[in-house]
């Protein structure tokens, strides 16, 4: 794998392709095999809701060194409808969340880094970072 994947985004069959990729980088960082499964989640929640909200979009998979410690980055992004109120929607439980790590909250409680922009109209970007402990 190179140390930049970019996995199109339009349905069911795409967010195991991501999945599957995101596991395997993290295998390859060296991260152990529940921290993969906490990637993988988390690559599960913001994939969904490019699915289910944006149609399409994309998930960039890349690797990072930085300050002696390895990781991976996790961006999804769409041009989709974006999100009105980004405080709303990182709230638990908003509006009726249907997937095993609780959505965008769940997805930021799994990473160590999370951030989210979004603009109504022209889409979301979501970028996570998680660290080899």
């Amino acid at each position: 794998m190179s140390d930049e994947l970019h996995v199109p985004i339009e349905s069911e069959s795409d967010i195991v392709t991501a999945r599957q990729h995101g596991r395997q980088l993290a295998s390859l960082r060296g991260f152990s095999g529940a921290d993969q499964a906490l990637i993988a989640t988390a690559i599960s929640e913001v994939a969904r809701n490019i699915v289910e909200h944006a149609r399409r979009g994309e998930i960039i998979l890349r690797s990072l060194e930085h300050d002696g410690r390895r990781g991976v980055q996790v961006v999804a992004r769409d041009d989709g409808p974006g999100i009105a109120d980004v405080g709303l929607a990182m709230r638990d439980g908003w509006p009726a969340v249907r997937s095993p790590g609780m959505g965008l909250p769940g997805a930021r409680r799994l990473m160590d880094e999370f951030d989210l922009e979004s603009t109504p109209g022209k889409g979301t970007m979501v970028t996570m970072k998680k660290w080899v402990r």
